[in-house]
């Protein structure tokens, strides 16, 4: 499969299932606290500019623009239009929130006309064919003395794992576009697993200063660095 074709399947699949994704990304127990840390760890001040990747239906950018208040900057990336649609919604109330339609390995900042103070990218990395790649390029747009911050699930490590992550590989599989395969020559737990390891270790390289926390049962990992 192309990656045109990759990416076309994708949107359709977060398309399809955009109002679904919305209520497990506001609703699911745990995962609001997530957020809410997620947009802490970017060490925000009143006036900063954020960027989120990927931003989905919206779900973290109410808690991004609480950090820079209403004289910051607030924007949200996504590729799939009826996500989008429902991030609009979301923060209409807000002028300071602008959600733009892109690709987040090619962000369409062009006209932005301020620094990037930090970047957000949850949930993200494991959709992407080079997550390391792409972590070097937020790393760049921030520039020194930003903050990066990645959020995603990945198989837990914690005592409790064995039943934890037998539950996260079959909400993998599920929520892998096509649906409709059986068996994988690669397992898409075990692929998103890499993708993940090797995402949020580029960011420590590129830091000065790392926070690693783990949430949701130790199946989510948040890494935040502070560019150097």
């Amino acid at each position: 499969m192309s990656a045109s074709t990759s990416s076309a399947s994708a949107q359709e699949f977060y398309g399809r299932w955009a109002r679904l994704y919305d209520l497990i990304a506001r609703r699911t127990p745990g995962i609001p606290r997530l957020r809410r840390r997620a947009a802490a760890t970017c060490r925000l001040e009143p006036g900063d500019t954020v960027v989120e990747m990927g931003c989905g239906t919206g779900a973290n950018l109410p808690y991004l623009r609480e950090q820079v208040g209403p004289g910051g900057t607030v924007i949200g990336i996504d590729f799939t239009r009826q996500v989008l649609e429902r991030a609009r919604d979301l923060t209409a109330e807000y002028d300071n929130v602008h959600v733009v339609r892109g690709d987040a390995t090619r962000p369409p900042l062009a006209d932005v006309n301020r620094d990037v103070d930090a970047l957000l990218a949850t949930f993200v990395v494991g959709m992407l064919e080079d997550p390391a790649g792409a972590v070097d390029d937020w790393c760049d747009l921030v520039g020194p003395d930003g903050h990066v911050v990645l959020a995603n699930a990945a198989r837990s490590d914690e005592w409790y794992a064995p039943p934890v992550n037998a539950v996260f590989r079959a909400i993998v599989v599920l929520s892998t576009p096509p649906t409709t395969k059986l068996r994988y020559e690669d397992q898409p737990h075990l692929r998103l697993d890499r993708k993940i390891d090797g995402a949020h270790a580029r960011l420590r390289e590129r830091s000065s200063a790392v926070a690693d926390e783990t949430h949701v049962f130790g199946v989510v990992r948040l890494t935040g660095g502070r560019l150097g």
